[in-house]
């Protein structure tokens, strides 16, 4: 968010995301007929050696079935999976050693939970699991489409998919806001990243309250945008997880207080989603209920929320030093992705300075989740 991070902090994690190194192609060959056997070539038309993207703890390699569908294969690096729990516990001792962390932060717990998710994303059987349920879930969403796994080319540390068509949604930015319907050439136009702003949000809400399912990952680059078709195909469920439902019945209600303007309807909630433990400091308890109407404001107002003029990344903010130092407790593990994939929606809608009637969606999502309960 440029409103939070300097210039040269935002090109050095954009270099991160974008640039990981490629391994040689002898050692991607040894991966791929260690998952697959020495036969796995033989199940493919072609196959690009040179991978056109790399992240983290995999690359990406373009290929194609002897049917002629492209096809993505996503071969993680050896060892990764190995190496994560000794990386973490280093991270720890080294944010330790340094003294640098407030006592509210609970990195102990904070980094239980992100070695937990890398775990998850190391195992990629359950990515193709998590992907075979989302593909199913958005099987009549008319915006967001998953593609298919490729069960004859996916193993342990081989994930292959039909490859989707468009660009990243970092692309939309420099999309025109004006898009005219071509297929009955309806003159009147509709804000096209007010569109995409607004189909991120409904499916984060459909994700927490009635899937209870949520690829937790907002990266960009996990969406990708056809402006032929106006649709994302959405990619990379390493980071989906489930979420129980006594978490998702208290959190709907916080969500509901807090766009009704009930600070102590907003407390009460988080106290029984064990965000607070009922002996915090008036302070901690008035900032954390701050924090939380904060976030509330872009479902208070029937009227369009211009995610381009907030400023809601600062507000919270300045809040964190007192709350990090009042803190009794670690908030709830679902937490932690949860919040990661809601700041990241709200952010990519400011990112695309979208404006949308969030309450409108949530009073949807709000009304159809308890009449199914």
């Amino acid at each position: 968010d440029g409103a939070v991070l300097s210039p040269q902090l935002q090109r050095v994690l954009e270099r991160v995301r974008s640039g990981a190194d490629f391994m040689p192609g002898w050692q991607a060959s040894r991966v791929l007929s260690e998952e697959l056997g020495s036969g796995w070539r033989d199940k493919v038309a072609s196959f690009e050696e040179t991978p056109f993207a790399a992240a983290s703890i995999g690359q990406v390699h373009l290929a194609a079935l002897p049917d002629g569908t492209a096809v993505a294969m996503k071969i993680q690096y050896p060892g990764v999976a190995r190496s994560i729990r000794s990386d973490v516990a280093n991270l720890l001792a080294l944010l330790r050693l340094s003294a640098a962390l407030p006592k509210g932060l609970f990195a102990d717990n904070a980094l239980r939970v992100l070695q937990k998710e890398l775990e998850w994303e190391c195992d990629y059987r359950r990515e193709a699991g998590c992907a075979r349920t989302f593909r199913r879930l958005l099987r009549d969403d008319p915006f967001f489409a998953v593609p298919r796994v490729i069960e004859e080319l996916s193993a342990a540390r081989v994930l292959s998919m039909e490859l989707g068509s468009g660009v990243p949604l970092d692309r939309c930015r420099e999309l025109p806001q004006e898009l005219r319907d071509e297929a009955t050439r309806d003159e009147r136009a509709f804000p096209l990243r007010s569109q995409i702003g607004s189909q991120l949000l409904r499916l984060c809400l459909r994700e927490l309250f009635e899937f209870r399912f949520m690829q937790t990952d907002p990266n960009w680059a996990n969406f990708i945008y056809d402006a032929g078709k106006h649709r994302v195909t959405l990619v990379d469920f390493g980071a989906s997880r489930s979420f129980p439902k006594e978490f998702t019945d208290h959190y709907i209600e916080v969500m509901r207080a807090a766009a009704d303007g009930d600070r102590d309807k907003v407390l009460q909630k988080s106290r029984d989603l064990k965000f607070l433990t009922g002996f915090e400091t008036k302070a901690f308890e008035a900032a954390h209920v701050d924090a939380v109407m904060i976030l509330g404001e872009a479902f208070a107002s029937p009227e369009p929320f211009d995610f381009g003029a907030q400023s809601t990344a600062r507000r919270i903010l300045e809040l964190v030093p007192g709350m990090l130092r009042d803190r009794l407790a670690p908030p709830p593990d679902p937490s932690y992705s949860l919040h990661r994939k809601m700041a990241g929606s709200f952010l990519a809608c400011a990112q695309l300075r979208a404006r949308v009637r969030c309450r409108s969606l949530f009073d949807d999502v709000y009304g159809r989740y308890w009449e199914r309960r």
